[in-house]
């Protein structure tokens, strides 16, 4: 069924897929999505296009569909935590392959990967002109042996690109550099046009979407099979409109919209959905605007926050160095396949909602999660705390103990750096600098930022308040925050105060941006400038004053705060587009990435010494599948908004642990034990950090620490991981219990790895987040649907009480029954239904197998 037909752009002919000729006039009332999603169905299933071209019009009778489509990406984009799990993964099956008398070369990807090294680097060093290469030095002492095992892959695998240390943040990179919007291959002689598609192991991928890429983040595990060329197997997606009318007022910020759109988006089930904005209030936002709102798709809870493309888009491209030619391709392309903006049209959608950009207002989200939008002022509310500033100089409750610029989020968008640095630039003038309780940090998404802020001439004043730049990467946003300041650790140790955390980042889970901290609100580049300079949380910081003078007048945030015709003048004088090939070229240049040795050969010399790389046992045939009819005895039994912060480990490795305990019997130094993300190739520290974030409690117990359990038998309170090889000897199924929005968070296939190590044969949960259901699935573990009436940290569980699961292999179907029954002391109590939360077939298929990886590694046999 697929058509082909040709485009014309200057003296070149390219061969497209006629995606009008096969629907007609129905084109233009399908979602952009759709249309991308079809051209590629059109493109990759040949004789099966038939049937997805009918799913597709049988979608826009509906406006939602159960039928399957087969999506295949162009390209795949990592980071170094997530890349590094899946390449020890790979080299796991690349050995059980040849154990088995398969050939190890056979495992390779079949599509181009690209991996960031931007999710280790910490904080160490903060307020110094040095930092930055300070910082850089920790980087690379502490995880050679990690970034020698990611050379390996460079020659190992073909397509694998690996961006050294300091090249900036995935999805800025992505942005700056990697994207082509749409992108053109020559096969056999003929050139071929066709949208940029990528999928990404970070769940922030979407921010591509800014920019009229479609993208979204999924799984390491899920990643992997892509890589081996399994199409990704999805439902036709349900599209939600947002439609956008009026325009921001002066002095409200793209990050402002995009924590609206979040909260606003939150109070919807977006699981497994797309979001595409549409309506006249999208050509009012520049691509950067539109990045950083659909950056936030994660925390809004969609797959994808889509932009399509228009002249917004060209002009980025053109700003971020992209060659004419290849501007001129993307345009006429979008064109002729009607994939270019029109404000006014109004396409067929499963629902939609109305945002008025005239009503967002200066905005924060916290103290806990990223969709718990407040007004500005509102942050003393927000903490319960009585209004007022700290007095003589001593931190209180409430105090900002770290002030930080950081994360794709918001640093990728030049317009709000450039509003940071004005607003520094005018503190400045006024002799107004941040208390010594405050740790502050700058930690751009891409290199190029140091250049235009210093042709801005602002990079001086962001230096004078401790605002320089401390590194290329994630740092705070993921928790590498480093050590606080003294002033501060001395006031939680001797008063016990809470203080607060103020970052440009996307998420604020208690404890995520360090482990001391609880609350977190997420602002505007511009705002964390303003609470360090406040010190604290506990004022209205639009109204009541941040300091005073050396006049002693006092200074507010109106005599601070940039005009958009003021930021817009700064980026003018910024702006040169030269600086992303310079600044990208030199970070991949890297002499101390050159310098790394790394081996050579197909299969990867393992170390039995090696506390960072570890063969992982699930990378074989060793285990069966986990479904079955079977009694399982509870493991764990959670409350609500479990994140995969929660459940896999993060942050610097204790050393009183578990985990520590690991480490330093094995030599490590007790007082630099790496973060965790680093030793994500090491299953044996992963296994046992699970679960231990503060902030878990298992209901099992009331008294429970968290990582723990009680085990039934015997009554004994053990390590979950010591807990589940008892239960194993003894032959018993384990299971975990949990409530609503269960994996919420970051795509950490370690959350899922770590589970299924624990023997867990199924989880059951009221509602699961997307790229963690998936990545259980991928693990062989058996994700239900609780029924809205059995809240599991009310149902009184206790570890003798047994939950019988009837899930045989060959009843499991997406969205099906499985009957379950709670019996408490071989008594039922209970008898109801899950729903199993399976989306497609050939997920059914890889819990049939035992896991994604025995079912890779029998196909390649």
């Amino acid at each position: 069924m697929a058509d082909f037909t040709t485009l014309d752009v200057a003296d070149k002919t390219y061969r497209i897929a006629g995606i009008r000729a096969v629907i007609g006039d129905d084109l233009t009332r399908l979602p952009v999505i759709l249309r991308i999603l079809l051209e590629n169905v059109l493109r990759h299933a040949g004789a099966e296009s038939e049937a997805a071209v009918a799913a597709i019009r049988d979608w826009l009778r509906r406006g939602t569909s159960e039928r399957e489509i087969a999506f295949q990406p162009a390209r795949i984009l990592m980071h170094d935590t997530t890349c590094g799990p899946a390449l020890v993964d790979i080299a796991g099956l690349r050995a059980s392959l040849s154990e088995l008398g398969g050939d190890p070369a056979k495992l390779n990807p079949v599509l181009p990967v690209d991996v960031s090294t931007d999710h280790s680097i910490g904080v160490d060093v903060f307020g110094r002109r040095d930092a930055l290469k300070q910082n850089m030095q920790h980087e690379l002492k502490r995880n050679a042996e990690r970034y020698r095992f990611m050379k390996w892959a460079t020659s190992a695998l073909s397509g694998v690109r690996v961006h050294p240390p300091g090249t900036g943040i995935m999805h800025t990179l992505n942005l700056e550099r990697l994207a082509s919007v749409v992108t053109h291959v020559e096969r056999n002689g003929v050139h071929w046009a066709a949208p940029d598609t990528l999928i990404g192991t970070d769940s922030h991928t979407p921010m591509i979407n800014g920019i009229g890429v479609l993208a979204w983040g999924v799984g390491g595990l899920e990643a992997e099979s892509v890589m081996f060329g399994m199409p990704v197997m999805m439902r036709v997606p349900d599209v939600i409109g947002v439609r956008l009318t009026g325009r921001l007022r002066e002095g409200v910020l793209a990050t402002d919209l995009a924590l609206t759109v979040t909260e606003r988006l939150r109070r919807i089930d977006l699981a497994d959905r797309f979001v595409e904005f549409y309506g006249p209030g999208v050509s009012t936002l520049c691509a950067g605007d539109r990045a950083v709102v659909a950056n936030m798709t994660p925390e809004f809870g969609a797959n994808s926050g889509y932009f399509p493309i228009d002249q917004h888009t060209l002009d980025y491209l053109a700003q971020t160095g992209r060659s004419a030619e290849q501007v001129a391709l993307v345009e006429a392309y979008a064109r002729r396949q009607q994939l270019w903006f029109d404000p006014e049209a109004h396409p067929r959608y499963t629902d939609t909602l109305t945002i008025d950009l005239d009503e967002v207002e200066v905005s924060l989200a916290g103290p806990h999660r990223p969709q718990d939008r407040i007004a500005a002022s509102r942050t003393a509310e927000a903490l319960g705390a009585d209004i007022g500033a700290s007095s003589s100089g001593v931190p209180a409750d409430g105090s900002v103990a770290i002030a930080a610029i950081t994360s794709c989020t918001n640093t990728s968008d030049p317009r709000l750096l450039i509003a940071a640095g004005l607003v520094a630039r005018k503190a400045r003038q006024h002799g107004l600098t941040p208390p010594a309780w405050v740790k502050t940090s700058l930690a751009p998404g891409s290199p190029t930022a140091e250049a235009y802020l210093r042709r801005a001439g602002l990079m001086d004043d962001l230096d004078a308040l401790g605002f320089g730049i401390v590194g290329y990467g994630c740092t705070t946003c993921i928790g590498n925050s480093g050590p606080l300041a003294p002033a501060m650790v001395e006031a939680m140790t001797l008063q016990k105060i809470a203080p607060v955390a103020v970052l440009s980042g996307n998420r604020n889970f208690p404890g995520r941006v360090h482990s001391q901290v609880e609350n977190g609100f997420l602002a505007s580049p511009p705002l964390v400038v303003a609470f360090a300079l406040a010190g604290d949380a506990r004022r209205d910081i639009l109204n009541d004053p941040i300091g005073r003078n050396a006049a002693g007048r006092d200074v507010r945030l109106a005599d601070l705060w940039p005009t958009g015709a003021e930021i817009d003048g700064a980026l003018a004088k910024a702006r040169d587009v030269r600086d992303y090939a310079t600044a990208y070229d030199a970070a991949e240049a890297s002499a101390d990435w050159a310098a790394l040795d790394a081996p050579g050969a197909a299969l990867f010399p393992w170390d039995q010494a090696s506390t960072y790389i570890r063969r992982p046992p699930f990378a074989s045939l060793s285990k069966g599948t986990r479904l079955g009819h079977y009694a399982a005895t509870p493991l764990l039994v959670l409350g609500d908004d479990i994140t995969t912060d929660h459940i896999s480990p993060a942050g610097a490795i204790p050393a009183a642990g578990d985990a520590g305990d690991y480490l330093i019997a094995r030599g490590e130094v007790a007082d630099d034990l790496n973060v965790f993300a680093s030793r994500r190739g090491n299953w044996e520290v992963m296994l046992r950090g699970l679960f231990t974030n503060k902030n878990v409690r298992n209901h099992l117990a009331a008294d429970l620490r968290p990582g723990t359990t009680v085990h039934a038998r015997s009554g004994e309170r053990l390590s979950l991981w010591r807990a589940a090889d008892r239960y194993e000897e003894e032959g018993r199924s384990v299971v975990v219990l949990a409530g609503e929005r269960y994996g919420m968070g970051s795509s950490r296939d370690w959350a899922a790895k770590g589970v299924a190590l624990l023997g867990v044969r199924a989880v059951l949960a009221l509602s699961f987040e997307r790229i963690h259901r998936s990545n259980l699935i991928g693990m062989g573990v058996l994700p239900l649907r609780l029924p809205g009436d059995r809240r599991p940290q009310e149902l009184g569980l206790r570890p003798t009480d047994q939950i019988e699961v009837n899930a045989p292999m060959d009843a499991i179907r997406p969205r099906g029954r499985v009957p379950v029954r709670i019996l408490r002391d071989g008594g039922e109590i209970d008898r109801f239904a899950a729903i199993a939360a399976i989306e497609t077939s050939l997920e059914c298929d890889i819990l049939g197998a035992g896991g994604l990886l025995p079912l890779i590694l029998r196909r390649a046999l």
